[in-house]
């Protein structure tokens, strides 16, 4: 991607609200254009992504006010999503950029996440703030059950992977932190019961080869059908990892497991934004997104 452009589409029918939007995109739009100059990158990107926050810090601000004044009932969730924004993931994108000195692939993460973010954000949540569509985060879990799941990644991915993780979103939405080049799979579960489950796991290429290069003690240049086996293996293994850490009401058993394209992936996740949704760096090997109904359940 080298150009972000406004579209009337993205218009929420809100004057100030439309107006801020279409100045972030401006500033990302020159971000990208800017990441085409080597020579210029980090200080331009230093200065652009001071900006970019500083503005999105005075929208949010003013989107939050407008939603109280009309007395809108997705606030509280709504003003998570931006919380989450300021708090977690641009905070963790910034760290990433200065620890790996403004890398192409840093920066092509901090444009991919901003990117993707603004898009799913502006077309779904802000146009819920006018009864266009229905908000996608209906179901809220407590943050200390957020951080329970948070707690268990971490060592699970150092365990399985050998990577340490950095969380980057709390509420990932789906944004493309790879250009396209992720593994996608879906673990699907029932109970004897009947009660369905699904979990999503998203891998960037970077990371599965590094990994598997570092457990097999050889160096891994592409991800062929078998890389793509054993990462399907990881990752039933892994969701045991993680259904261990916690007491199941009910045993969930796994019925099956898919491949997906990255567009399968955010089809599926569209329908239904799961509860558990995080994103995780690991420190430069790549990206990590973990999309899950409910942990509690397995």
């Amino acid at each position: 991607m080298n150009e972000l452009k406004w579209d009337t589409r993205f218009n929420v029918g809100v004057d100030l609200i439309d107006r801020a939007h279409q100045r972030l995109f401006s500033i990302v739009d020159k971000l990208l254009n800017l990441n085409t100059d080597e020579a210029k990158q980090q200080y331009a990107c230093q200065e652009g992504i001071k900006f970019f926050k500083n503005y999105a810090v005075k929208h949010f601000s003013e989107e939050e006010a407008y939603m109280r004044s009309i007395g809108y009932d997705g606030y509280e969730v709504h003003k998570s999503l931006h919380d989450n924004m300021l708090k977690n993931t641009l905070p963790a994108l910034e760290h990433e950029l200065e620890s790996q000195n403004y890398s192409r692939e840093a920066i092509q993460h901090f444009l991919g996440i901003c990117v993707g973010w603004l898009n799913g954000h502006i077309m779904v949540e802000d146009h819920a703030i006018t009864g266009k569509i229905p908000y996608k985060w209906i179901h809220q879990p407590s943050e200390n059950a957020i951080d329970s799941l948070i707690k268990a990644v971490e060592p699970t991915m150092q365990f399985l992977y050998r990577v340490k993780t950095d969380l980057i979103s709390r509420r990932y939405s789906g944004e493309d932190f790879s250009s396209g080049n992720a593994l996608c799979f879906r673990l699907s579960y029932r109970t004897q019961s009947g009660k369905p489950l699904q979990a999503f796991l998203v891998y960037e290429d970077s990371l599965i080869i590094y990994a598997l290069s570092e457990i097999l003690g050889r160096q891994i240049k592409t991800v062929d059908k078998t890389v793509q086996a054993a990462t399907q293996m990881f990752s039933e293994k892994f969701m045991q990892c993680i259904g261990a850490h916690f007491a199941p009401d009910e045993k969930y058993e796994l019925k099956g497991v898919n491949m997906l394209t990255f567009d399968q992936f955010l089809r599926s996740f569209d329908k239904g934004y799961p509860p558990y949704s995080l994103l995780f760096s690991s420190r430069g090997k790549g990206y990590f997104a973990l999309c899950i109904e409910d942990f509690s359940k397995l």
